[in-house]
């Protein structure tokens, strides 16, 4: 319940919104076609996993184990947010009426909180098993590899649902947002939604900063090898370059997405004078921005897919026939054995 006494349930705000207002907002065919083209991509992608995981190295095998819960978790999450959003746009039906104990509403902002996440955590996750696989090449054992990614990816998919658990506990609060058409993290002036909206702004952007940074090494130490004075006879293998290639292109894609959003989350909970009026209500102007916003880090799970699809060596090779005449050599794990030796 809002401060101000009002019949509105705990996860309903005022956004003074028409019927007819939400109809030229609400296209359920754009909503649909959007979540279909999504499914599908993810739908190829995994496919393409599926076959590439046959006969692959235990370093390349661990990768693709991290890509196809990403790959899961993006399909997963067009599927059950689609579904309710398509819905909503096709009835337009009052959110009051259809949930007034706010039960569809609180799972649909946990999933977002968690389908949101999760890509940005995995890549972390990604980045720093490349980053321990280029650079400290029999620091594990190769064995373990598959199952320690799916470990992690476990560990990922279990610390996002933590944090959207969160507001049923008690900090932050589920609502409504503008045009009445989805349930997200409440950008209000209270203690809890200012916490719970920091803390979801600064696990995401950790996640981006970490892999920006342990990409940038491990691409370093790739050039580094490549251009040295043994680059002759010994060169990164094709797989290694072809993943960081991927992974690059999957950070590329969710900064693009993703920051935006967070960062204009990190701004309207700590704006003075408050963005949102002790009623619940925000500027249209705001209401806007942050359905833009959301729109544009959807993308990101429509994207994801293609990234892998793209940056495979058969596309790439097609594209630049001249890459598939270098020499290629066994691996790049000698070479840095033999630096780390001579040091």
């Amino acid at each position: 319940m809002w401060p101000n006494g009002s019949s509105l349930g705990p996860c309903l705000r005022p956004t003074n919104i028409t019927l007819e207002e939400r109809r030229l907002i609400a296209s359920p065919w754009f909503a649909a076609s959007f979540c279909l083209v999504g499914l599908a991509s993810n739908l190829l992608a995994l496919s393409v996993l599926v076959s590439a995981r046959q006969g692959s190295s235990h370093a390349r095998s661990s990768f693709l184990t991290f890509l196809c819960g990403l790959v899961i978790t993006d399909f997963m999450g067009l599927l059950v947010t689609g579904t309710i959003v398509v819905s909503q746009h096709a009835a337009l039906f009052d959110w009051q009426a259809v949930d007034p104990g706010c039960s569809l509403c609180h799972f649909m902002g946990v999933i977002m909180v968690f389908f949101g996440l999760c890509p940005l955590l995995l890549g972390a996750a990604m980045a720093s098993e490349r980053y321990l696989g280029i650079t400290r090449p029999f620091s594990r054992p190769a064995a373990s590899s598959q199952r320690r990614a799916w470990t992690t990816v476990g560990l990922v998919w279990a610390t996002a649902l933590a944090l959207g658990l969160l507001p049923l506990l008690g900090v932050g609060r589920y609502t409504v947002q503008y045009p009445g058409s989805w349930c997200f993290l409440t950008l209000g002036a209270e203690p809890g939604d200012v916490a719970f909206g920091l803390l979801f702004t600064l696990l995401g952007s950790l996640s981006v900063g970490l892999s920006f940074l342990l990409n940038t090494i491990s691409v370093a130490t790739l050039c580094h090898v490549y251009h040295g004075q043994e680059a002759a006879q010994q060169r990164p293998r094709d797989c290694e370059v072809e993943m960081m290639a991927q992974l690059t292109g999957i950070m590329v894609v969710a900064s693009i997405c993703w920051m935006p959003l967070l960062v204009f989350i990190a701004q309207t909970v700590l704006r003075s004078p408050p963005a949102m009026s002790p009623t619940g209500q925000l500027s249209r102007a705001t209401e806007k921005q942050l359905l833009i916003y959301l729109r544009v880090a959807t993308w990101n799970q429509i994207l994801d897919p293609w990234v892998y699809i793209l940056f495979r060596r058969a596309v790439i090779r097609r594209l630049h026939p001249r890459l598939s005449t270098r020499p290629r050599s066994l691996s790049l794990q000698p070479q840095l054995t033999r630096r780390s030796t001579m040091q």
